[in-house]
Parts: structure tokens; C-alpha cells; sequence
């Protein structure tokens, strides 16, 4: 062909060299599908030869008996299948036997026939799984967020629900021994709420895996007392007898977490129970002590024994009932006892009633190192032997603040001012964490936390504590991004406070 006409001939053995530089397979069938050419990396991805002129029927074949790919079918209904496609528009992804992630693309070609390529998309895949599992542990954890925020909401009812009837019977209680027995109540409801508050800040973490049980050995006399006194009103208000039988046994437990599945189980047992009454008590077996509930309520139908521990359900009967909570509280029963491994048992017949039981190892209060009078919050308590530094420098608030904190097992040391306080840090003693009154003589608590963490050249965690709520006082605060709570303080609000700072605070 002359110059003049713009074009030149082509020259097939370029053409193919070409394609054999691909690095993608690729080959191309008739239109009666036979092989016309197949490039070097087709040739190389099968282990049997590919002649022009191979049927592509004949070329399935080989594949499947290859056994090469990971077909999604048996061999015979995917060659049946492939060939009837052929020379249609197709994509489909096969794994290779050496872990390989291969990609078959068919196309059709104008005139008949159909090429074949082949790609490797491993990597491709490798990054979308990766991708993936990251958007899965994002949901994850949005969902371990919210399950944490139903629990709160859930258990923290049940003390509130107490407290609430017990302050409307003292409000109109005249005999002062009935009065001075309701308050005692309200302070105990209040108490369980407050360990509610750091129980749940637990299984938060638990869903994060980031704490374990704190077991101890105790008494379970002072936590079936709690319980009576958490249930007794809400019981006489439904008109049930509440029975809880006294326990000279010492268990080996987690006290918080052991109060925690017993209290949602009583609180199931009166809310399904109608008439008569819930018994707790316990019973030795072999090496442990087994600890049942006991009701005379609606009892669980055979179909539903499993599943009554599964996060919200409720059983079809139940359903039909108002305020009959979320269908959280035996779930946490379950994943608390799974936790601290607890076995859970249940017996339960529809109309006759249910018991659940809790088996617990036997402990020996004697092993503790305090006595059991200082269980509940010592050797139950998350702060033993935690170094705090208190810096107060009203006298008599110091010496109550102190007393509450050494009640609780901290290791506490006391200054009335910075420069007291950096000379017990300049003594050896590290805080983990400082709590220091906004107004010190001739300065602040901002002050004293500044000086005392230059002294131990150390960001230590620290709360200011103050009786003036002044807009500017709380703005300093803020500014220094330190947690304020306004005086007076509860131990409850201290705890949880404490809690957040020594145990959730990232590290600097």
C-alpha cells in the first residue's frame, strides 16, 4: 500500500508479541468456539496445553478436571453453564488452589466468537476484605456503644424505682423508727446505684475487652442484705412476699458483678410474677454454693428456655404486656456469668413458677486482708491501693474527704496547700491521681495540679472539687481540660469520677 493512502500493513507477528506482553491472560474464541490465540499469561495460568483450534467446551472441561479453581458448583453443572453463556457478556472471580484470587472476564467479539481475559485481583480483594472487617469493628463498636447505653438505662430502673417509692413513704411516715428505717433504705438504694454506675462502666469496657473480674472473697449475707433491701418495697407494692434467706457462706467472686446478675434475676422474678412470691437462698454443692431465685410466676415455656438470654428478646405472651422492660436484663446475666464463669441454671414450667440458680466457688473471708465489715468497700472496691493525692485547705473537709477515700482503700496522702503537696511528691510519692479544691490559700487548684505535675514532671490525671460555681471559675476549669464537680460532692459521684480517671483515661 502506497504511502499516499495514510495507512500501513500490519504485521500479525507484532500483533501477537504484543499480547504476549500483556500481563493479563487473554485468548479468542470463533464464532463456533474454537481457540484462535491465547497470550503467554493465559498459557501460563493451566497446567494443560491449549492448541488453536481447542473447543472452548473442551477447554471448560480441562479447567474443572484441573482442579485449579474453586468452582461455586459442582464441574459438570458450571461447564454446562459456561457453555451455554459462551460468547455473552460475563464476570466471574474463582480462587486458585495456590490462595490466588482469579478473575474471568467474557466478552463478545463484533462477527461472532468471544475473548477471555484473565486478571489477578488478590490484592483488590485483600484491600476490600481489609476494608470490610474495619467497617465491621466500626459497627461493632457503634453497637457495643449502644448496648451499653440500654444497659444503663435498664439496670439503673431498678434502685431508682425503689428510692422513688421509699422518699414518698417517708414524706408522709410520722413514726420516727419507720422514718429512720426508709432513710436508712434510701441510702442503701442510693449505694446500689452507685455501684450499678461502675458495673456498668465494666460491662462497657467488656465490650471493648478491656477489663477483667476484681475477685474477692466476702460474705454473702451483706449482699443478699442489699438485695432485700433494694426489692422489699417493690415487692409490697405488687402485693408478693419477698423471702430472702440469711447466708453464713463466704463465696469467691466478683461482688459488684455476682450483685449485678442476682439483682437483674430478682427484678425478672417480680416483674413476671403476679401472685405469691420470689425466695432467695442458697445451697452447698460439692465445692460451691448454689444460689437460687425462686418464683411463683408465669414460668418460661420449654421453646424459650434458651433464647430467654438473648439480648431483647421477650417471650410472645410478654409482648402483649406493657413495661415489660427491653429484654436486656437476663442477657446481662448471661454474658456477666459467662465472664466470671458462673454456671447459670434454669428450671421453669408455664403457670407453675421458675427458678434460676447460680453457681458460685466457696471462698474463706478470713483470707482477706480486712475484716468483713470493710468488704463492701475495700476489698470489693476497684481504688485499693491506688496513690491519690488530696489537696484541700479547709481542715475539717480534708480530714472527712480523707476518711471517705482511706474507706475505700486508696493509698492517700493530704496537703492544705502547692507547696505541701510538691513536697509529698518531692518525698517519693507518686499519685496516679491528684483531687484539689479550686480555692487554696494564695492560689488555685489549677496551680497546685500544675506545680505538683512539674515536680513529678508527670501528666497526672486530676479533678478540681469547688463550692463556687461562678461562670469564670468553670471556664478556667475547662480551659485547663480538667473535670469539675461542685461541692457537695457524693461519694457516688466521686467514685464514678475517680473510676473515669484512673481506669478510662487514654494514656498520655
Amino acid at each position: 500500500m502506497a504511502d499516499g493512502d495514510g495507512a500501513a500493513e500490519t504485521d500479525p507477528g507484532r500483533v501477537f508479541a504484543g499480547f504476549d506482553a500483556l500481563p493479563n491472560g487473554a485468548a479468542v474464541w470463533d464464532e463456533a468456539g474454537a481457540l484462535l490465540f491465547a497470550n503467554r499469561a493465559f498459557r501460563q495460568s493451566f497446567d494443560f496445553a491449549l492448541p488453536v483450534g481447542l473447543p472452548y467446551a473442551r477447554f471448560l472441561t480441562a479447567v474443572a478436571a484441573s482442579r485449579e479453581w474453586r468452582l461455586p458448583v459442582p464441574p459438570d453443572i458450571w461447564i454446562t453453564e459456561q457453555a451455554a453463556a459462551f460468547g455473552e457478556e460475563s464476570e466471574a472471580d474463582y480462587k486458585s488452589a495456590d490462595g490466588r484470587v482469579v478473575r474471568m472476564s467474557v466478552a463478545p467479539i463484533d462477527g461472532g466468537g468471544a475473548a477471555t481475559m484473565l486478571s489477578d485481583v488478590t490484592a483488590a480483594e485483600r484491600r476490600e476484605a481489609t476494608l470490610l472487617a474495619a467497617k465491621e469493628k466500626a459497627e461493632a463498636v457503634d453497637e457495643a456503644k449502644s448496648r451499653f447505653l440500654r444497659a444503663a438505662n435498664h439496670d439503673l430502673r431498678q434502685p431508682l424505682a425503689a428510692l422513688k417509692i421509699m422518699i414518698f413513704n417517708c414524706m408522709r411516715e410520722t413514726d420516727d423508727a419507720r422514718r429512720r428505717d426508709l432513710l436508712h433504705g434510701m441510702d442503701v438504694s442510693v449505694s446500689v446505684m452507685e455501684d450499678l454506675l461502675g458495673a456498668l462502666l465494666q460491662i462497657g469496657q467488656l465490650d471493648a475487652g478491656r477489663i477483667k473480674p476484681r475477685i474477692a472473697t466476702f460474705q454473702l449475707s451483706t449482699l443478699f442484705e442489699r438485695l432485700e433491701i433494694q426489692f422489699r418495697h417493690q415487692a409490697a407494692d405488687k402485693g408478693l412476699r419477698l423471702r430472702i434467706v440469711g447466708a453464713r457462706a463466704a463465696v469467691s467472686s466478683d461482688r459488684a458483678l455476682l450483685e449485678r446478675i442476682l439483682s437483674n434475676i430478682v427484678a425478672n422474678a417480680l416483674r413476671f410474677t403476679d401472685v405469691g412470691g420470689v425466695l432467695v437462698g442458697c445451697r452447698r454443692r460439692g465445692d460451691g454454693l448454689r444460689i437460687d431465685v425462686v418464683d411463683t410466676g408465669r414460668g418460661v415455656a420449654p421453646e424459650d428456655q434458651e433464647r430467654i438470654f438473648d439480648e431483647f428478646f421477650r417471650a410472645a405472651d410478654d409482648r402483649r404486656l406493657e413495661k415489660t422492660g427491653l429484654g436486656l436484663g437476663l442477657n446481662i446475666v448471661k454474658r456477666l456469668s459467662d465472664l466470671l464463669g458462673h454456671r447459670i441454671q434454669l428450671q421453669s414450667a408455664p403457670g407453675v413458677g421458675s427458678r434460676f440458680s447460680v453457681f458460685v466457688p466457696l471462698g474463706n473471708v478470713w483470707h482477706s486482708e480486712v475484716v468483713e465489715t470493710e468488704v463492701n468497700e475495700a476489698v470489693a472496691g476497684e481504688f485499693v491501693g491506688a496513690p491519690i493525692l488530696l489537696v484541700e485547705d479547709d481542715d475539717a473537709l480534708r480530714e472527712a474527704m480523707g476518711q471517705l477515700l482511706d474507706r475505700w482503700g486508696v493509698d492517700r496522702r493530704s496537703a492544705a496547700g502547692a507547696e505541701e503537696a510538691a513536697a509529698i511528691v518531692a518525698g517519693g510519692f507518686r499519685p496516679r491521681l491528684i483531687i484539689a479544691d479550686y480555692s487554696i490559700r494564695k492560689s488555685t487548684g489549677l496551680d497546685v495540679i500544675a506545680h505538683v505535675r512539674g515536680v513529678s514532671e508527670a501528666e497526672i490525671p486530676a479533678c478540681i472539687i469547688t463550692a463556687d460555681a461562678e461562670p469564670g471559675v468553670v471556664e478556667r476549669v475547662r480551659a485547663a481540660s480538667l473535670p469539675l464537680m461542685v461541692k457537695p460532692v457524693s461519694p457516688p459521684r466521686l467514685r464514678v469520677m475517680m473510676h473515669h480517671l484512673l481506669f478510662e483515661q487514654d494514656p498520655a
